[in-house]
């Protein structure tokens, strides 16, 4: 093609290579044989226009990685060209346009028939923008990646994404007066930053020790959630502003955000330990009550540390708060956990000594527990003493004890057991597996 083409005496201008480019957009393997060809002719050199039109050629007519490297490449050599250093945007947005066409589509699916019209007049490569600088905002280059913003926000409107990718990507650099500039660009163009953006940007600024800066921009948040409490709470805590700290759980609570045991671990976890905390609530005024005492029992048993929770148990009986089932529940199921078995008993034992009367989740926590660490003797007593009681079993504990009977090889159990169970739940359940274990185990017998 090229020899044939060298052959014609014809010059070579921008309207003619475009109108033969309009020609071969169903090929475009030829269509950028020829438009390289032209630009290696004398005295002539592509246009803007030319090379958007190339890229719109290998962009929109087969979805294959290989067409967008060529189109990036093309731009690399745009900005090389000599008299330019960068790529006009109007040449930037078709391809921006055709790679989200192709490749992000999974960004924009299609939601329920009401919502059809509204997606229908996003654009594109606003996803694909979004990406880009994502990218750039993940390498660390966040000033690269706003520069690129300020040039192309005039050809591809900006989203909330937009912005938010902006945002943390200064948060993610240190850089909090700039992701304040972000949030306020952002507020300008009609878009409100949601809880997510706030709590990241304070947990990013708490992390760095700039609590100042987060406790500011704390201030500004119209509804903190329980997140955004819960990051300054820790923050504080962790310079030892306790009295701030109590100030905010006062005014959590009164947001309507109440505390729960994720919030006392983290501020357990970044503070000294439980007792200061019990302490300033005492001086606060907050109502020292078993309930108060069990959220902060769960946080130590779910960290393991056996000897604080013990403590705490021993605070508690102090302090004339009997615990309740729930609490010896949690250190049976953490000296389990631990693999202490005895200290799962010992507890056990403590609680009929203190007079707390054990429900069915205790016994399960123990009868489980002790399946699991090979004391079958004991569970299969514990068990026993629950069929006697009369007490019910959830229909999945019971199916996971049936298990254990079963592994055990103890089918009068699992006959007892079903008996007992056919007077909470479907009688066929529970005789049909006691029936099932039966016949396998007489099948086993007979080899």
């Amino acid at each position: 093609m090229e020899k044939a083409l060298e052959s014609i005496d014809t010059r070579v201008t921008s309207d003619l290579v475009e109108g033969v480019l309009e020609r071969l957009r169903g090929d475009e393997d030829v269509a950028f044989r020829f438009f390289t060809w032209a630009s290696s002719r004398p005295g002539y050199a592509h246009r803007f226009e030319t090379y958007n039109a190339m890229i719109d050629i290998l962009s929109c007519t087969k979805p294959r990685a290989k067409r967008f490297a060529i189109a990036c490449d093309m731009l690399d050599y745009m900005k090389r060209n000599p008299g330019s250093d960068s790529v006009p945007v109007e040449v930037i947005v078709p391809c921006l346009r055709a790679y989200a066409e192709r490749h992000l589509a999974r960004l924009s699916k299609p939601g329920p028939k009401w919502k059809a019209r509204a997606k229908a007049k996003a654009r594109p490569e606003v996803h694909a923008f979004n990406a880009l600088l994502d990218g750039f905002c993940k390498c660390g280059l966040v000033a690269e990646a706003e520069s690129l913003f300020l040039r192309v926000k005039t050809a591809v409107a900006p989203d909330a994404g937009t912005f938010n990718t902006l945002f943390f990507g200064w948060c993610r650099v240190r850089n909090p007066a700039r992701a304040m500039r972000v949030l306020e660009d952002m507020v300008r163009y009609g878009y409100e930053p949601d809880s997510f953006a706030y709590n990241a940007a304070i947990e990013t600024f708490c992390e760095s020790g700039m609590v100042s800066e987060a406790m500011r921009l704390f201030k500004t948040v119209a509804s903190p959630s329980a997140k955004t409490y819960v990051t300054m709470i820790v923050a504080l805590a962790r310079r030892d502003c306790l009295s701030e700290c109590f100030d905010l759980l006062e005014d959590m609570k009164g947001a309507g955000c109440l505390p729960d045991v994720a919030t006392y671990k983290e501020l357990i976890e970044g503070m000294v330990g439980w007792g200061r905390v019990i302490d300033d609530m005492r001086e606060k005024g907050y109502p020292i009550d078993v309930m108060t005492y069990n959220v902060f029992m769960e946080v130590l048993c779910e960290l393991k540390e056996a000897g604080e929770a013990m403590r705490l148990f021993k605070t508690m009986v102090d302090a004339r708060c009997e615990p309740s089932v729930h609490t010896y529940a949690l250190l049976m199921s953490m000296f389990f956990a631990m693999g202490d078995p005895d200290g799962a008993v010992e507890a056990w034992g403590v609680m009929e000594r203190r007079g707390c009367e054990r429900n069915v989740d205790a016994y399960c926590v123990m009868i489980e527990g002790l399946f699991d660490c090979g004391r079958t003797e004991e569970a299969r007593s514990l068990l026993g003493e629950v069929v006697d009681a009369g007490m019910r079993l959830p229909y999945a504990r019971f199916e996971r004890l049936l298990v254990r009977l079963s592994e055990a090889g103890d089918l009068r159990g699992i006959d007892r057991l079903s008996e007992h169970m056919r007077r909470f739940h479907r009688r066929g359940l529970a005789r049909r597996f006691a029936v099932s274990e039966d016949k396998k185990s007489r099948s086993l017998r007979g080899k």
